[in-house]
This record gives structure tokens, C-alpha cells and sequence, in this order.
């Protein structure tokens, strides 16, 4: 029997964590060598207590773009499994 398996959080987590880490350092870098308006108007409206540019705020927008990580794979999962299940239930029915 093909059982669904079940998505696990933690490594999930720090996946969509650390692809928005990486995701926002390149979007700051952008920003820095093609100083564009929108970019920097859309990531102080992304980020509570990001301002353009200062180091304390790169690390405040670090921190906030991992937690977006987190709570997308916390919320995610739970669905991915719910339907994945549900899924199952209904093929073998």
C-alpha cells in the first residue's frame, strides 16, 4: 500500500529559511548596484524596522525574511498533509 508520507517541519523550515536568506541578500545587492525606487520601497514594507540601508537593519531584515521561512513551512505542512491524506483516502475508497 502506497502510504502518504508526512511532511517534516524542521527541515523544511530551515530550507524556506535559508532560500529567503539568500533571496533577500541578493535582492539587497540589486538594490545597492541598481539603486532602484521600488526596491527600496517594497522591502522597508515587507519588513517591520527595515529602513534602506544600515547594517542594523540588514540584520533585522535577515532575521524577518528566515522567520517568513518558518511560518510558511509551519502553516504549509500541516495542509500538504491534511490533502495529501485526503488524497489517499479517496483513491482507495
Amino acid at each position: 500500500m502506497n502510504r502518504a508520507r508526512r511532511i517534516a517541519v524542521i527541515p523544511l523550515g530551515l530550507s524556506l529559511g535559508v532560500f529567503l536568506v539568500i533571496t533577500y541578500a541578493l535582492c539587497v545587492l540589486f538594490g545597492l548596484i541598481v539603486p532602484a525606487e521600488p526596491m527600496h520601497q517594497l522591502l522597508p514594507m515587507l519588513l517591520p524596522g527595515f529602513s534602506w540601508i544600515t547594517w542594523p537593519s540588514f540584520v533585522i531584515g535577515l532575521a524577518w525574511v528566515f522567520a517568513y521561512g518558518w511560518y510558511i513551512a509551519r502553516v504549509s505542512a500541516p495542509f500538504h498533509d491534511f490533502f495529501a491524506l485526503r488524497g489517499r483516502r479517496q483513491r482507495s475508497a
